[in-house]
C-alpha cells in the first residue's frame, strides 16, 4: 500500500490548481484613454473640447461594474408579459436591470441628444467617439440610443409640431423623465422593399390617422414612440410615415430569438386602430423616416468601429501574455501580422467614423450622403471577419462565453443588416451617384486631399476616378444592360471608394508605419485575403504599439 506524505500532497494538490500562462483581466481600464487614433481623431475633427466628456464614458465602460452590467443583460434576456394574470393585454417587457443600468447610464450621458441639446461644432463628433466608447460594453443598448437620436432631425422636417411636443423629454437626460423612440418599417412580406407594406393608415380626423397592420420588426418595444411607415390609399404604393405612441391598439406577438445584440427586446408588432400622426408628406414617408435613417445609418459604422476596436484590444492583450513555444504570441512573426492586420482595419475605421460625423456638424450634405452609404456598408462588411479573427487569437479561451470574444461575434453582423443589407447600401450608393453627382465631387474632393503622399494610394484614386468617369457616361449600350452591369459590380465600386477614402485619411493623418502597411495591404495587391497577411517589410511592432500601449 502506497504512503503519502501530506506534504507532497499538499504540493500535488496546489499544482493541479495553479493558473499560469493567462491574460489577466482587462478592466478596468479607460477606453479612451488607451485609444490614441481615436484621442487624435476626436481633437482633429472638432471635437477637443468633450475629451473630458468621452474620457469619462471611457472610464465607466472599461469598469469592473459596467461590464458585469452587460455580462448580466446579455445572459438574463428580456421577456415578453402580454396579458396580465386576469386576462388584461398590458404589453409590456420584463428588463433585467442591469439592462436598466445601462441605458440609463447612455441616457445619462446625452449619448442619444447630445448635438440638440448642445449644437456647437463638434457635437456629433464628441457623441460619436462617446458612442464608441460607452457602446463597447453592449451594442443591443445603443439601438434604442441611436433611434433616439436619429428621430428628433425626422420630426424636425416633418412634424414640427409634434417635435415641439416631444423634443424636451427626446432630448432629456434624465432617465426617469427621458423619451427613448422607436422605428417599424420592415413587414413579413417585404423587407427592405418598403413599398410593398400592406400596413394601412385610415384618417380620422384633425389630422389623424388609425393604423392596421402589422410590422415583422420594431425595435424595441419600451420604447415611448415609433415612426411607422403605413399607406393611405389603395392606389399607391408609395407609404406614409407616421408617428405612434405607444399605447392602445399597438399590441407586441413576440419577441425576436436574435444571433446577436440578445439583451435587447425586438418584437413583431400588430396594430389595432393605433393612434397615429403624420411625419411629412401623404405618400412621401419613405424621404421622411430616410431622415432618420441617414443618422441610424452613421451609428451602425459607429457601431462596427466600436467592434473592430474591442476585438483588436483583446487580441493584443491576449497575446502580450500568452506563450507557446518559448515565446509570447506578440513576439512571435505570424502573430505579429495577425494583430497589426486588425489593428489597422481598426484604425482605419476610426478615423473614417469621426470624420463622417463631422459632416453632420458642417452639413456637409454631398459628402455626408455618400460616405454615410459607402462607409456603413464596407466597415459593418468587415466587422464579422474581424472579430472572428479576434477570437481566433485568443484560440480556445476566446471560444468559452467568459472571455466574451462569442457576444462581440454574434453582434458584429448587426451593422451590415440594420438599416439596409450590403445589397441596399451599395444600390443606395449608385443611386446617389446617378441621381446626385455632386455627392461623387465631394467624396473624390476629400480623397484627393492626400494625392502625391503614396504611390499605390494614388494609382488606386485614378482607377476610381476612371470608373466614375465611365459610370456618368454614355457607353452606347441599352439602358437595361447598363443597369445590370452597374449593379452587378455595385458592392466592388463601393469597396474601392470605401477604402480610397480610409487610405486618404490614413495618409494625412497617420504614423506612416500605419499608413504605409494599409495602402500596401488594401490597395497595392501587396496584401492577402484574410488578417495576417500584411507584406514583408510591414512595422508591425509599431502598429500593434500605436494601438494597444504596453
Amino acid at each position: 500500500m502506497a504512503i503519502h506524505i501530506a506534504g507532497e500532497h499538499d504540493a500535488r494538490h496546489a499544482l493541479t490548481r495553479r493558473v499560469d500562462n493567462q491574460a489577466p483581466p482587462l478592466a478596468p481600464a479607460n477606453l479612451f484613454e488607451g485609444d490614441a487614433p481615436l484621442r487624435e481623431a476626436l481633437d482633429r475633427e472638432g471635437g477637443g473640447w468633450g475629451a473630458d466628456r468621452v474620457r469619462e464614458a471611457g472610464e465607466v465602460a472599461g469598469s469592473v461594474e459596467a461590464r458585469d452590467h452587460a455580462r448580466r443583460a446579455e445572459a438574463n434576456e428580456p421577456v415578453l408579459k402580454t396579458h396580465d394574470r386576469y386576462g388584461n393585454r398590458i404589453d409590456e417587457v420584463e428588463l433585467d436591470p442591469s439592462w436598466t443600468w445601462l441605458i440609463d447610464g447612455a441616457v445619462s450621458r446625452g449619448l442619444h441628444a447630445l448635438p440638440w441639446r448642445d449644437p456647437r461644432p463638434g457635437a456629433h463628433v464628441v457623441r460619436a467617439a462617446s458612442f464608441m466608447t460607452y457602446g463597447a460594453l453592449d451594442l443591443g443598448v445603443m439601438c434604442p440610443i441611436s433611434m433616439t437620436y436619429a428621430v428628433v432631425p425626422a420630426l424636425r422636417d416633418g412634424a414640427p409640431e409634434a417635435a415641439a411636443a416631444w423634443e424636451p423629454r427626446l432630448t432629456s437626460t434624465d432617465p426617469a423623465t427621458a423619451a427613448i423612440a422607436g422605428m417599424a418599417m420592415t413587414e413579413r412580406q417585404g423587407g427592405s422593399d418598403v413599398r410593398a407594406n400592406i400596413t394601412r393608415a385610415t384618417p380620422v380626423g384633425d389630422g389623424d390617422h388609425e393604423l392596421w397592420g402589422h410590422k415583422w420588426f420594431c425595435s424595441y418595444p419600451p420604447c415611448d414612440v415609433f415612426l411607422v411607415l403605413a399607406q393611405t390609399t389603395d392606389e399607391s404604393d408609395a407609404p406614409s410615415c407616421f408617428l405612434v405612441e405607444r399605447g392602445p391598439g399597438m399590441e407586441f406577438q413576440r419577441l425576436k430569438d436574435k444571433l446577436g445584440t440578445r439583451s435587447l427586446a425586438s418584437s413583431e408588432v400588430e396594430f389595432h386602430g393605433a393612434r397615429a400622426t403624420l411625419v411629412g408628406e401623404e405618400g412621401r414617408g419613405v424621404p421622411a423616416i430616410v431622415r432618420m435613417v441617414n443618422h441610424t445609418r452613421l451609428d451602425c459604422l459607429l457601431g462596427a468601429a466600436t467592434t473592430l476596436r474591442s476585438g483588436t484590444v483583446e487580441a493584443i492583450h491576449h497575446a502580450r501574455h500568452r506563450s507557446a513555444f518559448g515565446a509570447r504570441l506578440v513576439d512571435q512573426p505570424a502573430m505579429m501580422n495577425v494583430l497589426a492586420d486588425l489593428a489597422l482595419e481598426s484604425e482605419a475605421a476610426t478615423a473614417t467614423a469621426l470624420r463622417v460625423a463631422r459632416a453632420y456638424d458642417e452639413a456637409d450634405a454631398p459628402f455626408r450622403r455618400l460616405a454615410t452609404a459607402v462607409e456603413k456598408y464596407w466597415v459593418c462588411k468587415r466587422a464579422a471577419a474581424h472579430a472572428a479573427e479576434s477570437l481566433e487569437c485568443l484560440g480556445g479561451n476566446g471560444y468559452v462565453e467568459d472571455s466574451g470574444m462569442p457576444r462581440l461575434y454574434r453582434d458584429a453582423p448587426l451593422g451590415g443588416i440594420w438599416e439596409g443589407s450590403g445589397i441596399v447600401a451599395a444600390l443606395d450608393v449608385l443611386r446617389a451617384i446617378e441621381r446626385e453627382p455632386e455627392t461623387l465631387h465631394a467624396f473624390l474632393q476629400e480623397v484627393s486631399l492626400a494625392g502625391g503622399a503614396n504611390a499605390a494610394f494614388d494609382a488606386h484614386v485614378a482607377g476610381v476616378v476612371e470608373r466614375a468617369v465611365t459610370l456618368a457616361g454614355d457607353d452606347g449600350r441599352s439602358s437595361a444592360e447598363r443597369a445590370f452591369e452597374l449593379q452587378f459590380g455595385a458592392r466592388r465600386l463601393v469597396e474601392d471608394l470605401a477604402v480610397s477614402l480610409q487610405a486618404s485619411l490614413l495618409v494625412r493623418h497617420a504614423p506612416a508605419a500605419v499608413s504605409d502597411a494599409f495602402c500596401a495591404a488594401r490597395l497595392g495587391g501587396a496584401g492577402g485575403r484574410v488578417y495576417g497577411t500584411l507584406p514583408s517589410g510591414t512595422d508591425a511592432r509599431a502598429i500593434i504599439d500605436r494601438a494597444l500601449p504596453a
